[in-house]
């Protein structure tokens, strides 16, 4: 596929998708996150952006200029068009856009962009080339297909939230926005596929992907027990269907840790750094079947023991006696881990006006194409001009003549007080 240069240059060296164009039309969470992981993969990545913006750019409560810490989160190393879609010349700035694109990522409801005139058929006559990924709370068949969702509206409708909590208390949704972001990371995995299947056939394809669908995915083995079972699992809390010393527990100081003592050398290791050697000969505890059989029991005696200390006293002890163990911590004493921090796992992002913001880093580890510059996310309209000349070839007649006309709009910062 033909395409003009790239606009992302500067990075210290390409990232494994460099020369894949991607053409961004999400905003919130799953749609960006997607976007985001081929941005940190080294995809070019066009944010764009109806004249409102990115909602997501206003959500409270932390802000780093006129843009919301949430937003700041998972729009790195892209660059923002702004395009007015009810405008008849934007609306065919994104067919052509989508000509000179390897995949389109859009997570509007289903139906939304077909009543613009903006559908998958007719983009892939002009560009057969093309993935179009579709990231929906429903998908786009079903009985629901038409139906609103978010992340924690899939969490509750999948099950998934029926089990996330404490054993005869309510259900709790996820600390992490789950729904959301497998949403994100399946929408890759199928983009990614059908990449490689383009190869072969030189044919795009719509991808949909349901929030929905991904959670059920993600029941794993707690679907398959029901299903062979009939059995409802109920809330884990911090424990596991199968093995009690695979558990949470309570310390001293307000401290908890989680242990995986999952093979009978472990469960020896756990008894006598807990100073409970007799627990290895008693006949409740013997094998790991007799361990769940009399779970309720076992469970008093270890936390019995590990509130004698905290946390931090247990964790090194559990490690040397080759015993995976974590303290349950808190945002703050994970962020600055040293093996997260080591890893790149938090990154500092400046922008041209000294603005700074640290987020989330990315988590694939590549050994010769990784990425390691990344860029602020984009103003706005940041890029608007440069999009429409680089991508488009528009002169700069034509792109005076769009700006005027309203079909896009340029970054334009907000007053400031006093101006």
């Amino acid at each position: 596929m033909e395409k003009h240069a790239p606009l992302q240059e500067g990075r210290d060296r390409p990232g494994a998708l460099a020369g894949l164009r991607v053409l961004d039309l999400t905003q919130f969470l799953a749609g960006p996150y997607a976007t985001m992981i081929f941005a940190d993969l080294g995809a070019e990545v066009v944010k764009l952006e109806a004249p409102v913006g990115d909602w997501s750019r206003g959500l409270p409560p932390h802000f780093v200029g006129d843009d919301s810490c949430y937003y700041l989160s998972i729009n790195r190393n892209k660059k923002s068009i702004v395009v007015d879609m009810k405008n008849p010349e934007g609306l065919e700035i994104v067919r052509r856009l989508a000509d000179e694109s390897d995949i389109l990522v859009e997570n509007f409801r289903p139906g939304v962009l077909d009543r613009l005139g903006l559908t998958y058929a007719d983009l892939a006559k002009r560009n057969p080339g093309l993935i179009w990924a579709s990231i929906s709370g429903f998908g786009h068949t079903g009985p629901d297909r038409d139906r609103p969702a978010y992340d924690m509206i899939v969490q509750a409708i999948s099950g998934g939230m029926g089990m996330t909590g404490e054993p005869g208390r309510p259900a709790v949704r996820s600390g992490i926005p789950i729904g959301d972001l497998s949403a994100g990371m399946y929408a890759v995995i199928g983009a990614l596929a059908a990449l490689e299947e383009r190869r072969r056939s030189g044919k795009g394809q719509h991808i949909d992907v349901s929030m929905l669908d991904c959670q059920i995915s993600m029941l794993c083995y707690q679907a398959t027990y029901h299903l062979h079972s009939g059995r409802n699992p109920g809330r884990q809390g911090w424990g596991h269907d199968s093995i009690p010393t695979y558990r949470g527990f309570n310390c001293a100081g307000g401290t908890s840790l989680v242990i995986t003592a999952n093979t009978e050398r472990m469960w020896q290791g756990l008894c006598d750094v807990l100073g409970l050697p007799q627990l290895k000969d008693d006949a409740r505890f013997t094998l790991n079947e007799d361990r769940y059989a009399n779970r309720e029991e076992l469970w008093a005696i270890l936390e019995g023991a590990f509130m004698m200390h905290e946390a931090a006293h247990w964790v090194p002890r559990l490690l040397e006696a080759g015993i995976p163990v974590g303290e349950v911590n808190s945002l703050e004493k994970a962020l600055s881990n040293p093996q997260i921090v080591g890893r790149d796992m938090v990154l500092g992002l400046v922008d041209d006006e000294g603005h700074e913001i640290r987020v989330a880093g990315n988590p694939v580890k590549m050994s010769r194409t990784s990425v390691d510059r990344h860029s602020y996310p984009p103003r706005l309209g940041g890029e608007t001009a440069e999009i429409l000349g680089a991508v488009l070839g528009a002169d700069a007649d034509e792109i005076a003549r769009l700006i005027a006309g309203g079909a896009v709009q340029e970054h334009r910062p907000k007053r400031k007080k006093g101006d």
